[in-house]
């Protein structure tokens, strides 16, 4: 009986450890500011945009000068999964949720398709977010291409 009242309160410990450093880490994300919600979906092609809302992972997107830092929500990594370069960034098209997307992505949230370093990806945002994430887009230092549609 104590065996097993040791090892539950062990168990129980570590998912309250576990609990504090996902915790802290998102804490660590966002102390610097400049930080939204973003779920990305990576290498999508037109078919699988048009046909399902898979693929979609939840995340934190973070600026960080010329670059938008991107973590998964769930995960414990301390580095960014993704780094977007705002000179690498294309936007090819917006528009809303459609079907299966609607359940897999927060409510309200904004679909931005677009091309990194020729690689189709999309981003999942809310409005707010992406009038700021189309700001900096254009803020772009001069000199640099920028191609917001």
């Amino acid at each position: 009986m104590a065996l097993a009242l040791g090892v539950s309160g062990a168990f129980v410990a570590l998912v309250l450890l576990g609990l504090f450093v996902f915790g802290l880490r998102r804490r660590l994300i966002q102390r610097s500011g400049g930080t939204f919600d973003c779920s990305v979906r990576w290498d999508v092609t037109a078919e699988e945009a048009e046909a399902n809302g898979k693929g979609w992972a939840y995340g934190v997107a973070r600026y960080n000068g010329d670059q938008v830092e991107w973590f998964r929500i769930f995960s414990y990594a301390p580095r960014p999964r993704r780094i977007l370069e705002r000179s690498e960034i294309e936007v090819l098209a917006r528009r809303t949720p459609r079907g299966e997307e609607e359940l897999a992505l927060l409510s309200d949230s904004v679909v931005l398709g677009c091309l990194h370093r020729s690689t189709r990806l999309e981003l999942a945002m809310s409005e707010d977010a992406l009038t700021g994430f189309l700001a900096w887009l254009e803020a772009a230092p001069p000199g640099q291409r920028v191609n917001v549609a």
